[in-house]
């Protein structure tokens, strides 16, 4: 595997080398790039984020990017976190640090001039590379590279008291196998098993951004199936009847070539209970958007069937909308083999949906008055005109 990232596009891009020469011209070969823009890199795989690790403390980082015109934001300024704006583009930067408390939730930390020390407080090896203003990777664990060679995730140093430092890392050792590593780290897998309770002390908001994450990798199935069999599945969705319609959802996703969005693959778990997917969405304080679909889905559950056809099928995929005719879709073709659902979400996916013709307007014109009774006459004639081949050929005003 190459040690240096000076071919990558983001690498040489203006904006990344004023932030860079900024911070050189006030601590020479004291900043590196660090985390995932270094690893993504290594791997082929997209970048999205350019972070920095920097010898500066934040004021002196503060300093050097004005100095140079460039625009800093003190993001996470007790962290040491300072977030630059150059040509319109976020680069974070942040001070070499050490924890000196955790509680599972936090840190305490001290600024530091020590690449290895920053790099001990990372979770895991592949997370803790560096590239200097040349483009050279710095592995201060000895096994970063080692492990994205082979695609493994593993913890640094002692797993258990990484999980302890931050119990989120559970969750992101089951997101970066997924996304990155060819299985599952057997040490790192029996530590997430047995410190699994500290999940409870990490915000329901946190867990549900990192569960999404992992559900959203191009294949997070594997990744899934050790969570549940390590008893963190359940520590998280509580409400799961189990991964069966996952697996189902797999078997769709590998035999149909279609691509699940991580919600659709994340419903796979419920059942499409009212009460029940409320709860979820209020104890993991979903969006309000994805609120609303959740709701949906739930609220539509069992209106369609693999045996609808023709006008039939079109007049129930009307009453749900596209969003959430699909989810429902996918949520009973994971648990029936039938092969008829390939054919309903064909229909689903494919059909233009028909906009009613009639308005308020145009029953004010006849004489309605807004109110309630305007209301029930529209959704009486948009039933009458859904009977009626979705036409108001032949219907009376």
């Amino acid at each position: 595997m190459t040690t240096s990232i000076r071919r990558a596009p983001w690498f040489s891009e203006t904006a990344t080398r004023r932030v860079m020469a900024a911070l050189e011209a006030a601590c020479p070969s004291g900043a590196r790039f660090v985390g995932g823009c270094v690893r993504n890199t290594l791997l082929g795989e997209p970048v999205t984020d350019i972070d920095i690790a920097t010898q500066l403390e934040p004021d002196e980082t503060i300093a050097a990017l004005e100095a140079a015109g460039i625009r800093a934001i003190p993001t996470g300024y007790e962290h040491g976190t300072i977030t630059a704006i150059a040509n319109s583009e976020p680069f974070e930067i942040t001070t070499l640090r050490r924890d000196v408390e955790t509680d599972g939730r936090r840190a305490v930390v001290a600024f530091t001039k020590d690449w290895a020390e920053d790099a001990a407080r990372r979770d895991f090896r592949m997370n803790a590379l560096y590239a200097d203003m040349q483009g050279d990777v710095h592995d201060p664990t000895g096994g970063g590279l080692e492990d994205l060679e082979a695609r493994k995730i593993i913890f640094i140093g002692e797993p258990d008291m990484r999980l302890r430092e931050d119990h989120l890392r559970n969750l992101r050792f089951f997101r970066f196998s997924a996304w990155y590593a060819g299985g599952i780290d057997p040490d790192g897998l029996a530590a997430c098993a047995r410190l699994k309770d500290g999940l409870q002390q990490i915000a329901a908001e946190r867990i549900w951004k990192e569960f999404l994450r992992l559900m959203e990798a191009p294949s997070p199935y594997a990744a899934v199936e050790a969570m549940d069999g390590a008893g963190v599945l359940a520590q998280i969705l509580p409400e799961t009847e189990g991964i069966e319609r996952l697996s189902g959802a797999a078997r769709i996703e590998a035999g149909a070539g279609l691509k699940l969005s991580g919600f659709e693959r994340f419903l796979c778990f419920l059942q499409p209970d009212r009460d029940t997917v409320k709860a979820v969405a209020s104890r993991l304080r979903m969006s309000r958007l994805e609120q609303d679909r959740i709701v949906e889905f739930a609220k539509n559950a069992g209106k369609l069937s693999a045996d609808l056809t023709g006008h039939d099928l079109k007049a129930v995929l009307y009453t749900m909308g596209r969003m959430t005719a699909r989810d429902e879709i996918i949520w009973r073709w994971s648990g029936d083999q039938d092969g008829r659902w390939a054919s309903i979400l064909e229909t689903a996916e494919s059909w233009e949906r028909p906009v009613f013709p009639v308005t308020g307007g145009d029953l004010i014109k006849q004489g309605v008055q807004p109110g309630p009774a305007m209301g029930e006459r529209l959704r009486e004639l948009e039933a009458r005109w859904i009977a009626n081949g979705f036409s108001m050929d032949g219907l009376s005003d």
